[in-house]
């Protein structure tokens, strides 16, 4: 595709890349999602290169440090996430509350301890000092909540006492062959440490992309099959 042929008719191959730039644009926040669904729409309707040229103008060229570089930590290589020396070995609050959240390495010994308050560990775009953690978790009369992404090796091992001590979550938990081991355990006693696997806004948004590409394609298929009935 080139401004250069702004008339010449687009391709069905054309008009799928710039769907592709589109969805790693929502992706990583450079869109919203009113505006990804306004342009991927305008994407699959466009007829030339000129329909199509305005609605990626905006947005890194493929190959630049933008969309076709970018890489989603639930969707990197595990071998890129394990190393380095930790940032945080340890949590506490009392009344209160901590949160280890983000791009932060953790410790190859963990432990997070709350009396009366709360605390959350997202693991989901985290770094591990070492293939195997251990996270200790203790919560008296308070919480601890431990977010990780799919495909992290994770056992639970903790125990509730008049509380709980679970793993939940609403996406698949089998663990990737190359990813790090993390051992979850410790006590709750009269309170909770919950372990929900989820996936980051990023992966949220690709997904969501995904399906209105899908629904979009269905749409076209539909289109067609009518057009050739009425022949």
């Amino acid at each position: 595709m080139t401004s250069e042929l702004p008339e010449m008719r687009a391709s069905d191959a054309e008009r799928e890349r710039v769907a592709e730039r589109l969805r790693d644009a929502v992706a990583e926040g450079r869109l919203d999602m009113e505006e990804f669904d306004q342009r991927l729409d305008a994407a699959y309707r466009a007829r030339t290169h000129g329909d199509l040229e305005p609605l990626v103008r905006d947005l890194p060229a493929p190959g630049a440090s933008g969309a076709a570089s970018a890489v989603t930590p639930a969707r990197a290589s595990w071998a890129g996430r394990v190393g380095g020396p930790a940032t945080s070995s340890g949590a506490f609050s009392f009344w209160g509350g901590f949160s280890r959240r983000g791009t932060w390495t953790v410790g190859r010994r963990f432990t997070a301890f709350t009396l009366m308050g709360g605390g959350e560990l997202d693991l989901r775009e985290a770094r591990f000092e070492d293939r195997e953690t251990v996270i200790d978790c203790i919560a008296i009369m308070g919480g601890v909540q431990v977010v990780v992404p799919p495909g992290l090796n994770v056992e639970v091992r903790g125990i509730g006492l008049m509380g709980g001590f679970d793993e939940h979550g609403s996406v698949e938990a089998d663990p990737d062959p190359g990813a790090p081991r993390v051992i979850i355990r410790g006590l709750a006693l009269m309170g909770g440490v919950g372990v929900e696997r989820k996936l980051t806004r990023a992966e949220k948004q690709r997904l969501k992309a995904e399906r209105e590409r899908e629904r979009k394609l269905g749409k076209g298929d539909d289109g067609r099959k009518e057009l050739g009935g009425g022949a």
